[in-house]
């Protein structure tokens, strides 16, 4: 170890951008096995490693790191799985710049280990050698009921799993994976990766019950009577509108109605609400991950121009870094520190957007800046279709009245240590917490099945 003054730290190889604008096939090469050591033994090994810390799951990163350069799999692996879901998922889609990866002690001058290009390593060599997870298959006479299959319910399904408890999942739409099959475009995480990890779920015991939504295909009561405990995980869908003059109009669209759709057209399904930017000028609202998937799968569809409208400047997008970077490579202009302040109609469309600058003030006590906008600034920026990519807000479904589940001023489910006003029904992730990471939603699964499995004994 300690070899961060003989290595240099890198990234994954990416695909040629010309070649990667065709396809919505992963851009970021695997490390090969001799990269993925080299990097691994750039770690200090540090006796308060910040990388774990940062790590909302709290994965043993030196563990695994040190096994990886000390050439054994199967302990990194063993180690990588303990703590987390599906590794291989987040060590691709996880913003490790600004969370393990940003907290890692090299950052001050040396570069920060590549913990997610070694995380992906790890469990893809692992599979390549033909390991898997492992369950002790469903060994208890108790059953849970989740809501869901998003990041939050395939985690709470995995940690019930070990535990030998019995689980059925229900979903309401024809794919299991939420976010994770349905939001988050191919290029950063190919629908294999959760199509087997669902499999592998699936072979342990759980029972998947698709296009079955609750309330509607299953009374929630019925649920209630089945089984011994219930877990909500149905994520915060519903996008967020500006509140301004024309944003109903007919081109202007939700970011994940837009995903969606060329998500299911990928599959080879059709869908209504598909939405063609072929040969258009688009225009997405937004600078955090969702406005990046927008911009970089505009560009893939062929649009005529894609522009990234953000209020801020690029030192405070929330968004990871990386993905900035990607959608300049391919071709996204970027318009920082501008405002909506209406949109021009015709015809029933926004055929312009009304914009104000704005300037970020001085940082706050917290070392926050806010927005300020610059009065008598206005401009516009023309578009053909125009992408709202504002954040998303949970659904409060019928069935949580049926269940007796509370609901805070924001449409959150109401929990105590992920327990629900209803003491059968738990609940974590995105409609819990308000609209996050795929990492935090995982956090959630995993302990909410720890109090569910107590709950239960």
């Amino acid at each position: 170890m300690l070899n961060f003054t003989k290595f240099e730290r890198i990234n994954p190889e990416k695909r040629d951008v010309l070649q990667r604008l065709k396809d919505f096939g992963e851009i970021y090469e695997v490390f090969e096995k001799t990269k993925a050591r080299e990097q691994a033994d750039r770690c200090m090994q540090c006796g308060d490693p910040y990388c774990h810390t940062g790590c909302p799951l709290g994965n043993y990163i030196p563990a695994w790191l040190k096994q990886t350069a000390t050439k054994n799999l199967d302990l990194a692996f063993a180690l990588s799985n303990e703590t987390s879901p599906f590794p291989e998922i987040l060590g691709k889609i996880c913003p490790q710049d600004v969370l393990c990866e940003g907290a890692c002690s090299l950052n001050t001058g040396h570069g920060a280990i590549s913990i997610g290009a070694i995380e992906t390593y790890i469990s893809e060599k692992a599979f390549e050698n033909g390991m898997e997870p492992k369950y002790p298959g469903v060994t208890s006479d108790k059953k849970v009921a989740i809501i869901g299959s998003g990041p939050s319910g395939l985690s709470a399904a995995t940690f019930l799993l070990r535990r030998g408890i019995g689980v059925e999942l229900f979903e309401r739409s024809d794919r299991a994976g939420g976010l994770l099959t349905y939001g988050i475009p191919g290029f950063k995480l190919d629908k294999n990766a959760v199509q087997r990890r669902v499999d592998w779920l699936i072979s342990a015991g759980m029972k998947l019950h698709l296009n079955c939504e609750i309330g509607k295909d299953k009374a929630a009561k019925d649920l209630e009577k089945e089984f011994d405990a219930i877990y909500l995980g149905v994520g915060a869908t519903l996008g967020n509108y500006i509140g301004i003059e024309g944003e109903k109009s007919s081109n202007v669209h939700l970011a994940m109605d837009f995903l969606t759709g060329i998500q299911k057209r990928n599959f080879g399904n059709t869908t209504e609400k598909f939405i063609d930017v072929t040969d258009k000028n688009v225009i997405v609202i937004g600078g955090g991950d969702t406005a990046m998937d927008c911009v970089r799968t505009s560009v893939r569809e062929g649009a005529r121009t894609v522009k990234c409208l953000y209020r801020r400047d690029e030192a405070n997008m929330p968004g990871s870094k990386k993905e900035v970077v990607n959608a300049k490579e391919e071709g996204v202009e970027y318009l920082f520190n501008v405002s909506p302040k209406s949109f021009v109609v015709e015809d029933g469309k926004a055929v312009k957007i009304e914009l104000l600058t704005t300037s970020m003030s001085e940082p706050d006590e917290s070392g926050r800046q806010k927005v300020v906008i610059n009065e008598g600034s206005e401009y516009f920026e023309e578009a053909d279709v125009i992408i709202l990519a504002l954040g998303f807000k949970p659904e409060v479904p019928a069935f949580f009245n049926e269940l007796g589940v509370n609901t805070n001023s924001w449409g959150g489910v109401d929990t105590s240590n992920y327990v629900t006003s209803n003491k059968k029904v738990f609940a974590g992730g995105d409609c819990q917490r308000g609209a996050h990471l795929a990492v935090t939603a995982s956090l959630d699964g995993r302990e909410a099945a720890k109090v569910i499995v107590s709950n239960l004994a």
